[in-house]
């Protein structure tokens, strides 16, 4: 209304951003609010609630940004939804009503938006001479910790070298239970990995244990194949190249190296083992998920009375596969 006032009198008469109603700006002096809000068809009280509705919903904004750029001093990459979820204690202890699609806008205005990078390094060398095991996994759900591992290596680019990460994760819980950085993609830090995993598993051991991976060289060798056999762990890989086959550990490997690995630089391996445990840590303590109710791993780990529930949504779909009109019968 303001706007439209100044347009057409071309006088400043709009108040200060903080609303005072004591009295209006010098403008038009023979020119009162009441008559000008007549003009538009609103009440005086109508103009102030909207002057305070702006500048306290101002203010709001302000608070939570700078909560989303307090968060993401840790979590440098963590998606919008993630946020909403861990922004709902600070919103109503300051009593803010903002939902996700608001939240979306808001960050898109001030360029937080998260956007996703192209991978191109290839980690995985099928062509050897081991054994390879068949996929037992395909359809399988687990319905609580230890009964199915996923695995997988990915690289992380450092100022003048790569490193190579190699993750073991439970597929209820989400957590990492395992995990070894090296300069090089040798078989002895998969085990290491896989070591660590197993001093995690509670002293009863586990029940049925399957261990999920790619068939890359690392996972297919003598020395992690016989570790797993000693351990009672059955073994399960991937029977093509599709990353569907092995979905989990693919994710894994991108949240950990898209939200947090990709800001840190290294500049040697001890620098690189420091920083991977910090961001370990962050994600299973802190990290929320969708796939299990927005609870953090270590609580679901922790908690196997805990139930989970899928809370994400598949915003992805294949194209429909038309059938050229020549192709159908008459």
């Amino acid at each position: 209304m303001i706007d439209v006032a100044e347009q057409q009198l071309k006088v400043p008469i709009r108040k200060s951003s903080t609303p005072n109603h004591n009295g209006y700006e010098k403008g038009i002096p023979h020119i009162g609010l009441a008559r000008l809000c007549g003009w538009f068809g609103i009440t005086r009280q109508a103009h102030y609630q909207y002057s305070w509705f702006c500048y306290s919903s101002d203010i709001e904004q302000k608070l939570v940004i700078e909560e989303v750029k307090r968060i993401r001093l840790l979590h440098r990459r963590m998606g919008t939804r993630k946020l909403y979820e861990m922004l709902q204690s600070f919103m109503i202890d300051n009593q803010i009503k903002m939902g996700r699609d608001a939240l979306f806008d808001l960050l898109a205005v001030h360029g937080l938006l998260v956007r996703k990078k192209r991978r191109t390094t290839i980690t995985t060398n099928s062509k050897h001479w081991f054994r390879r095991y068949p996929n037992l996994v395909r359809g399988f759900t687990p319905c609580g910790i230890n009964q199915l591992w996923v695995s997988d290596i990915t690289y992380w680019k450092a100022k003048q070298q790569f490193f190579y990460i190699s993750f073991i994760t439970d597929a209820y819980s989400r957590k990492i239970v395992g995990y070894s950085v090296a300069e090089n993609m040798e078989s002895v830090h998969c085990r290491q990995a896989l070591k660590i995993a197993l001093c995690g598993l509670r002293p009863q051991g586990h029940f049925k244990l399957t261990h999920h991976s790619d068939r890359g060289l690392q996972y297919c060798s003598n020395s992690y194949v016989q570790l797993l056999n000693e351990n009672n762990i059955t073994i399960s890989m991937t029977e093509n190249g599709d990353p569907l086959e092995n979905a989990l550990a693919e994710r894994i490997n991108g949240i950990i190296k898209d939200e947090y690995l990709q800001f840190c630089k290294p500049a040697n391996i001890i620098e690189a083992k420091a920083i991977l445990k910090r961001t370990v840590k962050l994600y299973n303590q802190q990290r929320p998920h969708m796939s299990i109710g927005n609870l953090t791993p270590e609580q679901i780990h922790c908690n196997i009375n805990l139930k989970t529930e899928k809370l994400w949504k598949n915003y992805y779909h294949s194209k429909p596969n038309f059938e050229h009109p020549k192709n159908y019968s008459k």
